[in-house]
């Protein structure tokens, strides 16, 4: 491993690695000494299209030469643009454009309360669940189902009514003894939370109470959308529609970028002055989207998501799956969570050390979330890489 990069003048609010990445090509990055690395992280499902695809470089350099920036006081025509496309892939009405998850998750949960207001409810309340991450402002830290996320900074906000993930009883429940519930809001798979899905027939239940309790389902696909399971979004797998859908991540490709889609029932609950952003929705964003969106179409990587997935996923599971202290093997498409039986924090510095970029989170769960590019022999190779680290870990170590 290099020596720890100094890095005095920057907040040290993050646990870094002694890794400085300098550049990358499709699936690999290398570092400032110039070692190559497998990357089956993309940057936390941010980097679709790989690194330096030809497409989205050229589009992004010819709109850098044209504008990068102007504020919401003007139309911006590539903001309709990408707003179409996400609204002709969901089914949805219209979009909300924003700098990130956290910020699109925000713009959802303030959405909910003006709902609520708007029917003569005060003290709107949202439905949350445990395990859930939808971000670290005051906010959207206080949706997050994680203590430690909680720490140091309460008071919590109020108004979130938590309740475990696949188990509609606890939801009906709510609905039974919570009158002032205006929306419900849910992570299609918890990310980092440990790579865990909401069942298809769970949320087909929740859609049909949301519907006859007059709730707004708010789906936070933030992680799992744009692709990564295999259909642009990973709810339709279940074959239902959410009222508001917070996107991030991959839809820009590297570029900063977060959307709120919304439906008939959220579509017009923000007026003019409730919300908004001073860079949200700036042209070198959306031009980023756009690109990112037109590439996996023409390239078919939806498709290849579903075909590299299950190919990783067989190979995890042949190598690590009958191995004591592996406890599960679980995901969809291209976002896979191998969870052990004992904290597992060390894999990560172990994979960099071997070239292979990955995370640890929850604690106890390896996750895969390799860019939408990645090919069968780069998911062989991943495996390659991590079976012998992680079955050294386990025989070394105890539950």
């Amino acid at each position: 491993m290099n020596a720890p990069v100094s890095m005095p003048h920057v907040m040290p609010t993050y646990g870094r690695l002694p890794v400085a990445l300098s550049h990358g090509e499709g699936a690999r990055v290398w570092d400032t000494e110039g070692r190559r690395y497998l990357d089956a992280l993309s940057g936390i499902a941010v980097n679709t299209l790989g690194h330096k695809h030809p497409r989205l470089v050229a589009a992004l350099q010819d709109q850098v030469e044209k504008m990068i920036h102007c504020c919401n006081y003007y139309q911006v025509p590539l903001q309709e643009e990408l707003a179409s496309m996400l609204v002709e892939r969901s089914g949805l009405t219209n979009v909300f454009f924003c700098n990130s998850g956290l910020e699109a998750n925000e713009a959802a949960l303030k959405i909910a309360r003006k709902y609520g207001h708007d029917k003569g409810i005060d003290r709107a309340e949202v439905v949350v669940y445990e395990k859930a991450f939808h971000g670290r402002s005051i906010a959207t830290l206080s949706a997050t189902g994680n203590p430690k996320v909680h720490a140091g900074f309460e008071p919590l906000v109020e108004g979130f009514v938590r309740v475990p993930l696949n188990d509609i009883a606890a939801l009906e429940e709510v609905a039974r003894t919570r009158p002032n519930v205006t929306a419900v809001f849910l992570e299609v798979i918890q990310g980092e939370g440990g790579i865990n899905p909401a069942r298809t027939e769970y949320l087909q239940a929740v859609r049909a109470l949301c519907d006859k309790q007059g709730w707004l389902l708010m789906l936070d696909e933030v992680q799992c959308g744009i692709g990564r399971t295999g259909k642009w979004f990973a709810h339709q797998w279940a074959g239902i529609q959410p009222d508001v859908m917070p996107l991030a991540k991959g839809l820009g490709s590297g570029v900063p970028i977060g959307a709120v889609v919304c439906g008939p029932k959220a579509a017009d609950v923000l007026k003019p002055g409730n919300h908004g952003t001073t860079f949200g929705g700036n042209p070198l964003a959306m031009r980023a989207g756009v690109e990112t969106l037109k590439t996996m179409d023409a390239e078919g990587l939806m498709a290849n998501a579903v075909t590299v997935g299950a190919h990783l996923m067989a190979a995890l599971k042949r190598e690590l799956g009958d191995l004591a202290g592996v406890k599960d093997i679980r995901g969809q498409g291209l976002m896979i969570g191998i969870e052990l039986d004992r904290p597992c924090g060390i894999i990560l510095s172990r994979a960099l050390e071997a070239g292979l970029l990955l995370s640890v989170t929850a604690d106890t769960v390896v996750r895969l979330l390799p860019p939408l590019i990645f090919t069968t022999a780069e998911a062989d190779e991943c495996v390659a890489i991590l079976a012998p680290i992680v079955r050294a870990f386990l025989a070394e170590t105890q539950a």
